[in-house]
């Protein structure tokens, strides 16, 4: 079972480098992995085993974060809209087309490998297609938008080293970009 002792934080060197390819089929070690990644945000996300095991809530989660370099990443929320869970489990995700359109979050963003909040806007393509794979090896192309759009993308910035403050305008962190969507 992972833990918050298992995700690195910021200023180690893996969540700077960029994540290789993971071989198909996946190992027994990397399906471990991802479902444990899976597990993780389950239990983070539930009142009860993140007080108990002391997790805090995540909605996505990169394999960087947990000193892998490989690109996995795992999202999994409650999307109120649709009322059910929204899950993917990708191998080596890979946005292949993107609005042009921007979206973001009002409150700013946050990262379960920084401790400290960062204030400030972090923009993000409104809509995306991602290809990659599950973990039984299937190709799927997965056309995201609004919060999940946003959560792919920061879980992708993992695989590439990127944090999401990067993307924060430095003189002017609370600015809108013009036509850029809220997403609430």
């Amino acid at each position: 079972m992972l833990t918050m002792k298992d995700i690195i934080r910021d200023g180690h060197p893996t969540l700077r480098a960029k994540a290789e390819e993971v071989p198909l089929p996946l190992s027994t070690e990397d399906r471990q992995l991802i479902d444990d990644m899976l597990e993780f945000l389950k239990m983070s996300q539930d009142e009860e085993q993140s007080r108990k095991y002391q997790l805090r809530s995540g909605v996505g989660i990169a394999a960087p974060q947990l000193n892998h370099k490989k690109r996995m990443l795992v999202i999994h929320f409650y999307d109120e809209k649709k009322g059910d869970y929204v899950t993917h489990q990708l191998i080596n995700p890979k946005i292949i087309s993107h609005s042009v359109e921007k979206s973001y979050l009002p409150t700013g963003e946050g990262c379960l490998s920084v401790d400290e909040a960062v204030p400030g806007i972090v923009h993000r393509y409104a809509r995306i297609t991602v290809k990659a794979y599950t973990p039984d090896g299937e190709e799927v192309k997965l056309r995201l938008k609004d919060f999940s759009a946003i959560v792919a993308q920061h879980e992708i910035d993992h695989l590439n080293g990127v944090m999401f403050y990067d993307h924060i305008d430095k003189a002017d962190p609370m600015k809108v970009q013009k036509d850029a969507i809220a997403v609430e």
